[in-house]
């Protein structure tokens, strides 16, 4: 198949790619960027570990064709640190033991990070709705919920996000 030039850009930063119409934007992200955080976990967007932001919304990158991004602002976990350090959604996760073996913690935080820039202070019960796109193997969830709670709180208390 013929390779396309496209611009992607992630984290900032335009990237120009020659890719088949068929790559997934997961693939590209991994392979053509080296961006490994997004994981590959069951391809049909039902477990959440490829999540990414597009122009701020949470995305699975495994059922989206590279292409389609093109012209939109792509943000991963490699983005999310802030100027250097780990943001307070990631902090959070880590004092909280929030990520178990880690796998899946990069689709969490982004979905996450998604909900919060809509909803800064949301309910449990809507945190629990925004988390049910994203499938952990390893935790039970209650460590995710204490660590969100903390970066709620953080962000209260004028701790920047």
């Amino acid at each position: 198949m013929k390779k396309e030039l496209i611009e992607l850009r992630v984290n900032g930063r335009t990237h120009e790619l020659a890719l088949e119409p068929s790559v997934l934007l997961l693939e590209a992200l991994r392979q053509d960027l080296g961006l490994t955080g997004s994981k590959r976990g069951c391809d049909d967007s039902s477990c959440g570990a490829c999540t990414v932001l597009i122009d701020g919304v949470a995305m699975m990158s495994c059922t989206l064709l590279a292409a389609s991004c093109e012209g939109r602002e792509i943000t991963t976990i490699e983005g999310v640190s802030e100027h250097g350090s780990l943001s307070a959604i990631q902090k959070a996760y880590g004092d909280w033991g929030g990520a178990q073996c880690g796998f899946c913690t990069p689709g969490f935080v982004m979905t996450v990070k998604s909900l919060l820039a809509e909803n800064p202070d949301p309910s449990e019960a809507e945190v629990r709705a925004a988390l049910s796109s994203n499938l952990c193997r390893c935790t039970g969830y209650n460590q995710m919920y204490e660590a969100i709670r903390s970066a709620v709180a953080a962000e209260r208390a004028g701790t920047p996000r």
